[in-house]
């Protein structure tokens, strides 16, 4: 297993093509990204989407989102999908790790992500790689449903 990450940077058929299986794994609810909106993603200051390769085929995704609030940067990860087939491979460890090195390296103070008690392997690893569970409660509020 040859596993390489990169930040997107240009969108080419193969990313819309990629992009398309990996989220539906992901989200059912999401809404399909064509080429503009991954075109529109890839250029967002605040978010980098890192993706992985297994021997040059796209087999994961991870968005890594820094933001100044007045206490410092912080950082999130959001949609960690690693395709079906590739599961149980290291690649979830090694899109983590590559996001942990850039928000350090950028000088986040935190580094948070979510993640429902469900996917229990996801929290494992989450565990595994240096993250503790936090005392909180998420809140969410959809202004468009």
């Amino acid at each position: 297993m040859a596993v390489t990450v990169e930040a997107l940077s240009v969108v080419d058929d193969e990313i819309v093509e990629a992009v398309g299986r990996l989220l539906p794994q992901l989200s059912q609810s999401a809404k399909r990204l064509d080429r503009e909106a991954l075109t529109q993603l890839a250029s967002t200051e605040s978010t980098t989407v890192l993706i992985a390769r297994d021997d040059g085929k796209i087999v994961g995704t991870l968005s890594l989102v820094m933001y100044p609030i007045p206490s410092g940067l912080r950082a999130r990860i959001e949609d960690v999908v690693v395709d079906e087939a590739a599961r149980g491979h290291g690649i979830g460890a090694v899109l983590i790790e590559q996001a942990k090195m850039r928000a350090s390296a950028a000088g986040a103070r935190t580094l948070d992500l979510t993640s429902r008690p469900s996917r229990t392997a996801a929290n494992r690893l989450y565990e595994r790689l240096g993250f503790q569970p936090r005392e909180s409660q998420v809140y969410r509020f959809a202004p468009n449903s």
